[in-house]
């Protein structure tokens, strides 16, 4: 089971990690999942899971291009983000590490914070025990980096980039 962490619309990088906890700032030992949304929600740095799921309102990711925010994420082992829609740098940056990214605004409407799921990748939903969420199915490529674990792997496995011939 995942727990769902629910957050607002227009959640930007910093709030994601602020950038004094940036993984160059940190003190040798520390690890830049630790401060995944350290003030803006300090229970997610104490309490997120392998598997916890985020879901947010619109613009998840805006601001900064900062790539340790969905780093931190993905050290976190966040199961999947589920927005209506996604700053486009933040957007290929977690589908690069690996991160599975849905643009569904129904799912958003439909969970709520704490609510404990089950993500079912291989089929593109969320099973709840007051609903059943299908997922829109991500593009191809983008499966493909996420199947891989993120697109350094891809290219060690397939040696190109998608769409590459």
């Amino acid at each position: 089971m995942a727990r769902i962490w629910k957050f607002s619309a227009d959640v930007d990088t910093d709030q994601i990690v602020p950038g004094r906890y940036a993984p160059y700032m940190l003190k040798e030992g520390q690890d830049v999942k630790d401060y995944a949304f350290i003030e803006a929600r300090p229970d997610f740095a104490r309490a997120a899971q392998p598997g916890d799921i985020i879901v947010a309102g619109a613009n998840f990711g805006c601001g900064s291009s900062r790539e340790y925010a969905p780093e931190a994420l993905r050290r976190r082992q966040i199961g999947a983000i589920i927005a209506p829609s996604f700053a486009r740098i933040f957007f290929r940056n977690a589908i690069n590490l690996g991160i599975p990214l849905f643009t569904a605004p129904n799912a958003v409407m439909m969970l709520a914070d704490g609510d404990e799921v089950t993500l079912d990748l291989a089929h593109g939903r969320i099973l709840a025990d007051h609903v059943t969420i299908d997922l829109p199915p991500l593009p191809d490529f983008a499966q493909a980096i996420i199947a891989a674990g993120g697109i350094t792997a891809y290219v060690r496995q397939v040696g190109r980039f998608p769409g590459e011939v």
